[in-house]
């Protein structure tokens, strides 16, 4: 019986699941009530702690809950006593203050008719309480912020014990871990890109193919122009007697020119059967082109339209709409043949549309907004008494001063034969002048934003009667951070005249409506938006492709160190003799230095930058022009848009960080049709640029460095991640 008894005491006894919870709330409870007595002892060792916040998680326990109520309101009370204790002290420092000041004036009316020697020893109790009272300020101040350190201190002490409760019963936030699909870990893409393409870069052959010869040259290719593929076959076969007689070292006769010229004239002409296909559009009146020459004309000079109701462009300076006068002004001012850009935007701006025009550095963009500029002028009221004071009929906006005088002189060639007014407003020079020219009365004010903002506000200008806007390398002026100043210029504008944002309603003839211009050599994200804002369905105009240089351009990179570009730097000027070179820079310090260096070589030299005048800036660039500096060294101020004859080579000497600069810089040369060279020296420093400038030397044809290839900034865009499936051992963590 008693073994019995025994077992029924340690047999164990099955609680009910309502018991286990209340049993375990119980103790949960009674150790959390442990650990704030604890944490209270903490802080009330502390001194003078302050009053608690309440817990961002409370225990669900209604009892430990109160009990934190009561002592933190025990905690507050005490804080309140603490206050007022303090208070009273300031209070009584205070009357203690007063009462020594008083006395002071007293001890002052009295001691005020006794001698010199009473007054100085007057003076030196009065230095004396000076001194006292700013000791006594100075230790109350010490006091009161070693209160504040040790209330931080307590503060911090409270929240890492509270931090360590809540993670003690609520657990820490662990970052859950991504499932990675099979589907995703082993994707492929079956994408080619021009980049994965490295033929170019590692074999010669592949950058000049090989074109097939069929039937040895007198065979054709269907859809391709008979009479150029018969040129082609002409000239290669011409090339190939050449080579055989070199090879064979025998000497030219004049039979074999005679034979090649013949066969060259009969390439040139058509015969039956081309005659029986078509003539080229060269050969037809504009009476006579179909839409597939109009077609095969946009093709050849590599136009493109985005926009509705384009009307056609203009084959030659004749059969443009431009008046008589502006034609005598054309062909006095050498303009033989329109260029691309010429031909598409003149006549879209003889019809007041909005025109975003982007084309290649050195295409003419200048005459393609000066001309219908001036041609909408001659049809306005001329400047006189009665409207001067209304302001200019149209303004021209550049980024810098030197493009705009470039456009000023640009604009005067033409408005000369017109007897149309141009003013130019830049920085550098009297705003009082300028503001005076301009209410002489001016038909065109060609300006920088900064400077012609400026005159708005001090009430020098008005723009009330300007209806036609051209924003100059807008892009650039973007960059520069002029987008304030070009939305408040054109915001000074009158807005009653703007066109119709629907863009199926027929324009009125009669009426005056804005005309706005944008040109760049790029269209970035920016100045889009600029466009929405302020341009009614305007048609853009892209001639060749956005943001690339002109092939005409010879592109070589060089990869170097920094210490060696100097002296290649001086063999390649040295080997351009008397031919002209821009050198360029990133900082105006770097500029001047390597200004001082090429002088101390020997060359004639000189520096354009931002921190020079406008008059040494001026001069500089006159001396460049004139032959009397061969080599300019310039930041990107000379980068756009500046127009210099007969500039041979382009050095980048420093790189910069973005291509759209690049492909500004190198378009100071092969300008107006002619060749150039651009030469640029890359260190492993400039691996931001790595990728956007060997997709543009690829596209060129242009050799490609093996450093530059191979280097692996060059095969991912800077900012992008490889696209390559995640390895199998690697963690993904993602927070929810």
């Amino acid at each position: 019986m008693k073994r019995s008894a025994d077992a029924m005491e340690t047999k164990p006894v099955f609680l009910t699941r309502e018991q286990r919870e209340k049993l375990a709330l119980e103790r949960r409870q009674a150790a959390v009530t442990d650990q704030r007595r604890s944490a209270i002892d903490i802080l009330q060792s502390l001194p003078r702690p302050p009053p608690p916040p309440p817990p961002s998680n409370p225990p669900r326990d209604s009892s430990s809950s109160s009990h934190h109520r009561d002592s933190s309101d025990r905690d507050r009370e005490r804080d309140r006593d603490r206050d007022r204790d303090r208070e009273r002290d300031k209070d009584r420092d205070r009357e203690r203050r007063r009462d020594d000041d008083s006395r002071r004036d007293r001890d002052r009316g009295r001691d005020r008719d006794r001698g010199d020697s009473s007054r100085r020893e007057s003076d030196r109790d009065r230095d004396r309480d000076r001194d006292r009272d700013r000791d006594r300020d100075r230790d109350r101040e010490r006091g009161d912020r070693e209160k504040d350190r040790l209330e931080k201190m307590a503060e911090r002490e409270r929240e890492k014990e509270l931090e360590a409760i809540k993670e003690q019963y609520l657990g820490s936030k662990k970052p859950k871990k991504r499932v990675i699909k099979p589907s995703e870990k082993f994707r492929f893409s079956f994408d080619w890109e021009n980049t994965e393409d490295t033929s170019r870069d590692m074999n010669t052959l592949y950058q000049s193919p090989h074109e097939a010869r069929l039937l040895y040259g007198r065979g054709f290719l269907a859809g391709i122009d008979r009479r150029e593929q018969k040129k082609v076959a002409a000239a290669h076969e011409k090339e190939t007697r050449a080579e055989q007689r070199r090879k064979a070292g025998v000497d030219d006769r004049p039979e074999d020119d005679a034979v090649d010229k013949k066969q060259a004239d009969a390439a040139a002409k058509y015969d039956a059967f081309d005659m029986r296909v078509d003539r080229h559009w060269t050969q037809k009146s504009i009476d006579e082109m179909t839409e597939r020459d109009w077609r095969i004309f946009r093709e050849d000079f590599n136009i493109s339209y985005k926009g509705s109701r384009v009307p056609r462009p203009m084959r030659k300076w004749s059969e443009s709409k431009l008046g008589t006068e502006l034609l005598r002004a054309v062909e006095k001012a050498g303009y033989k043949e329109p260029s691309p850009i010429q031909m598409a935007a003149i006549p879209l701006g003889l019809q007041q549309r909005d025109v975003i025009g982007i084309a290649e550095t050195g295409s003419g963009k200048t005459a393609a907004f000066v001309l219908p500029m001036l041609s909408y002028i001659t049809r306005l009221p001329p400047i006189s008494e009665e409207n001067e004071a209304e302001g200019p009929y149209a303004v021209v906006m550049a980024p810098t001063r030197e493009l705009a005088q470039q456009i000023e002189e640009e604009t005067v060639k033409f408005a000369t034969y017109l007897g149309i007014k141009v003013v130019s407003i830049v920085g550098g020079q009297s705003i009082e002048e300028q503001g005076f020219k301009i209410r002489q009365g001016c038909e065109v004010v060609i300006a920088t934003p900064g400077r012609l903002l400026d005159c708005l506000e001090r009430r020098y200008a008005v723009l009330n009667q300007c209806n036609y806007v051209v924003l100059d390398e807008a892009d650039r002026m973007i960059d520069m951070g002029f987008e304030p100043q070009v939305v408040g210029v054109l915001d000074a504008m009158p807005s009653s005249n703007l066109k119709p944002e629907n863009e199926d309603e027929e324009l009125d003839a009669k009426r005056i409506y804005r005309t706005t211009y944008m040109f760049s050599a790029t269209m970035p994200p920016a100045v889009e938006r600029l466009a929405r804002k302020y341009l009614r369905n305007p048609v853009v105009v892209t001639i060749g492709t956005a943001g690339k240089a002109t092939d005409l351009i010879t592109q070589n990179v060089i990869m170097t160190k920094e210490s060696e570009k100097m002296s290649r730097l001086q063999k390649i000027l040295s080997d351009l003799g008397d031919k002209t070179a821009i050198v360029f820079c990133n900082t105006k310090k770097s500029a001047d230095f390597r200004a001082k260096d090429l002088d101390k070589a020997g060359f004639r030299v000189t520096a354009l930058h931002g921190g020079k005048s406008q008059e040494q800036r001026e001069i500089s660039l006159d001396g460049f022009r004139n032959r009397r500096f061969t080599v300019l060294v310039a930041t990107d101020v000379a980068g756009r848009g500046i127009d210099i004859p007969d500039v041979a080579h382009v050095i980048n000497y420093e790189m910069p960080s973005s291509i759209d600069t690049y492909t500004h810089r190198i378009g100071r040369t092969g300008r107006a049709g002619k060749k150039g060279m651009a030469t640029s020296f890359l260190t492993l420093e400039n691996t931001d640029i790595f990728f956007d400038l060997k997709q543009m030397l690829t596209q060129s044809n242009s050799p490609v460095p093996p450093e530059l290839a191979r280097h692996e900034a060059s095969k991912f865009k800077p900012g992008s991640l490889p696209d390559r499936p995640p390895r199998r051992n690697d963690t993904v963590y993602a927070t929810h």
